[in-house]
């Protein structure tokens, strides 16, 4: 079981170690997975290559050694609309694995997802398509039918992971 005290009190003594405090590079600004350095208060937003992100909206946040990942469908741009559901939580799922590993973490360490289907008919043939990425065991999940996703994709999934590597 996932021990997410012990990771927030390990990355707080690196944060906090002698080397940060004397400047030697390992503070807060210097202390990331994929490069970008973290704000005054350890946050730190990323785009898709795990670049700083710019803009409106970050695809996924890093803070007290969690991975915040927005919302992704089925893909960047417009999804077909003649795709299926299956298809739809593929490219879903890949999306948001591709952050979670960008920002330090794993499937394996994904602690909560909230999936939105267009329409509840789907949630057999999601569940067979997202089974898959969890061979281990799934985190939490809620799932719940809404009236519209942006981008026509059938299917949108944001979660919440815990940091694995620095």
């Amino acid at each position: 079981m996932l021990n997410v005290l012990g990771i927030r009190k390990e990355l707080t003594s690196l944060i906090h170690s002698p080397a940060a405090e004397s400047g030697s590079g390992a503070g807060p600004a210097a202390i990331s997975s994929a490069g970008a350095a973290q704000n005054e208060s350890g946050i730190r937003k990323l785009s898709y290559d795990g670049s700083p992100a710019k803009g409106g909206i970050a695809p996924v946040v890093v803070h007290n050694g969690l991975i915040y990942v927005a919302g992704q469908g089925a893909n960047e741009n417009q999804a077909e609309a003649t795709l299926d559901i299956t298809t739809h939580v593929q490219r879903a799922m890949d999306n948001v694995k591709k952050l979670v590993e960008v920002a330090g973490g794993d499937m394996d360490h994904v602690l909560q997802l909230t999936v939105y289907l267009a329409s509840l008919e789907f949630y057999d043939a999601m569940n067979r398509a997202y089974r898959p990425y969890f061979p281990n065991g799934g985190p939490a999940r809620c799932t719940v039918s809404v009236a519209g996703i942006p981008g026509k994709s059938l299917v949108e999934i944001s979660c919440i992971a815990a940091v694995v590597r620095h």
